[in-house]
């Protein structure tokens, strides 16, 4: 007997981090050992829910991944908990291809029971036929009970809560209309100050989640009693590399399955391009993940050593993987939003330019190497030269799009956030 639960909204905006933040926050304050996941391809939200719960968040995303690999890591990751959160991703039936891909879609493949979170802030009775809608539209689907976001006051709730009954749905409580319930800024990278202020948001929106939400009834409404499947044991390793990942307040966009496999071809040892002013001792491979070099430019520029380190590695056939922002490290440089130029390692013939921000993001699919590859691309910034793609991208509708996968030596680099959670990662390098 476990217990789940999946935080899904009619749309986005609806407050699913704030409680998600504060439902886990509430319950890690019991002594709950609890695990969190995210819908979807998303490594800030994640962030979070880590610093909420103490435990690594971890994406379930069907694009990305297959059905069994889900399954999977959802055991895996859930299997010492008490107790599994799972945070939706939009409105819950929205999916890259109609509600294939939703939170609804992961809802049904993993049997997780739904909490419907409802933005009440310019509605009162009208409530019912939605939360009616969502619990018939898709009959797989376990509606477990709704949550109230933005609700004015007592009187506001009891007409939401009347509302909910004649909905046939079960009320569990509500967050009320009050500042600071807002997440803090999603852009602001891993410094100490930003931790320092998501602690204390997260303690503050777990106090509200304890005052205004029944935690035992809804924690029963996530108890399910099925039969697991037996997960088998992990393969052994299967390599002995040494591999170099970047991690600190710029470069922190990694997928936890993704880290996973890496483990499987020998050893991770992280390092950070902002501080460190050399590679680990006998990298092999080095993985660029993405991040906020942005906002750390001048420091970025100023670690020449690092910098060095990186262009020599590369230029002596050192396998790379750089994504997005690890791209934009191995540019020539980085130029800024007001136009200041900051240099980078140049291993890459290429400029990164944050002038002129324009919003580019999608599922992304490519063959390479015989292999199909999947991922997400978001970010603001532009490439500007002209090293060719060694690829075409598509995307999930398969139409063509312009993202590029550079290829120089033994460095490939792109926008795309890949995930290679069930694939040998080594098989991009396969001549």
């Amino acid at each position: 007997m476990r217990k789940h639960l999946l935080i899904g909204a009619a749309t986005s905006g609806s407050g699913k981090t704030t409680f998600t933040v504060g439902l886990l926050g509430a319950l890690a304050k019991r002594g709950t050992r609890v695990q969190p996941f995210k819908c979807g391809p998303d490594y800030i939200d994640p962030q979070f829910h880590a610093q909420a719960a103490g435990r690594a968040s971890v994406n379930l995303d069907p694009w990305l991944a297959s059905d069994t690999h889900l399954r999977q890591v959802y055991q895996k990751w859930g299997a010492n908990a008490d107790v599994a959160i799972t945070e939706g991703v939009m409105g819950l039936f929205d999916g890259y291809d109609r509600w294939t891909g939703s939170s609804a879609h992961v809802a049904c493949l993993l049997d997780i029971p739904v909490i419907l979170l409802v933005n009440a802030r310019s509605t009162a009775y009208s409530v019912a036929p939605l939360i009616y809608g969502f619990r018939h539209f898709q009959p797989r689907l376990r509606m477990a009970g709704v949550v109230f976001n933005q609700v004015g006051s007592e009187s506001h709730f009891r007409h939401l809560s009347e509302a909910c009954a004649d909905a046939g749905a079960r009320c569990f409580g509500y967050l009320p209309r009050m500042t600071g319930l807002e997440v803090p800024s999603r852009h602001l990278g891993l410094t100490l100050d930003q931790r320092f202020s998501r602690e204390q948001w997260i303690e503050r929106v777990a106090q509200v989640v304890e005052s205004h939400i029944d935690l035992d009834a809804l924690l029963e409404a996530g108890t399910i009693n099925n039969k697991e499947e037996a997960i088998p044991a992990p393969p052994p390793p299967t390599g002995h590399l040494r591999i170099a990942v970047a991690r600190d307040e710029a470069f922190n966009f990694t997928y936890p399955e993704n880290i996973a496999q890496l483990e499987r071809l020998g050893q991770v040892v992280y390092f950070s391009p902002l501080k460190d002013t050399a590679l680990p001792e006998g990298s092999d491979l080095l993985y660029l993940p993405g991040g906020y070099p942005e906002f750390f430019l001048p420091t970025l520029a100023g670690n020449q050593s690092s910098r060095e380190a990186i262009a020599r590695f590369a230029r002596q056939g050192g396998k790379v993987l750089a994504e997005c922002g690890g791209m934009m490290y191995l540019c020539r440089e980085i130029i800024d939003e007001g136009g200041t130029r900051y240099p980078m390692c140049g291993v890459l013939p290429l400029t990164a330019s944050m002038e002129g921000m324009r919003l580019r993001l999608g599922y992304r699919q490519f063959q390479y190497q015989g292999e199909t590859w999947k991922g997400h691309e978001f970010h603001y910034s532009k490439i500007v030269g002209d090293l060719p793609s060694a690829t075409t991208l598509y995307d999930a509708q398969g139409r063509a799009t312009e993202t590029p996968l550079y290829r120089q030596g033994n460095v490939i680099a792109g926008y795309t956030h890949l995930y290679w959670g069930e694939q040998d990662l080594l098989k991009l390098w396969k001549s």
